[in-house]
């Protein structure tokens, strides 16, 4: 059996309009592409050491992505008319360390792209958090 180590790349649609896309993933959520190939007409931004594939022809995704400060972002995001599909939640209590340090707390909010892709933005705090 094959030794299957990290992710390296996940495709996410870039829908109709490559540059929309690009411009807010970097306006939005500050992340600049890290390379581009026109033709094709594909996009890489990295995420820590993920490659994020942009391009037409696959369905839309859904790309979780670590944030510090996610109450602080989703309020100034929605102030300046960001349309988020749903505000910061309590997702888990990680009582036993199971993704994590135990006791820490697991945060999401969530939005979409140009594309139709969603992004998670996903926040774990410590136990005191209420």
């Amino acid at each position: 059996m094959p030794a299957i180590g990290a992710v390296r790349q996940v495709a996410l649609s870039a829908g109709r309009d490559l540059d929309s896309t690009l411009a807010f993933w970097h306006d939005v959520l500050g992340m600049g592409v890290h390379a581009r190939y026109d033709p094709p007409g594909i996009a890489f931004i990295m995420a820590g050491d993920v490659r994020l594939l942009f391009t037409d022809g696959v369905p839309a995704g859904t790309a979780y992505l670590d944030i510090r400060g996610l109450e602080t972002f989703h309020a100034e995001a929605k102030a300046a008319g960001v349309p988020f599909t749903a505000p910061p939640a309590l997702v888990h209590r990680d009582a036993e360390g199971t993704f994590g340090a135990p006791g820490e707390s697991e945060w999401m909010a969530f939005l979409k792209d140009p594309a139709g892709n969603t992004i998670g933005l996903v926040e774990r705090l410590p136990p005191e958090h209420p």
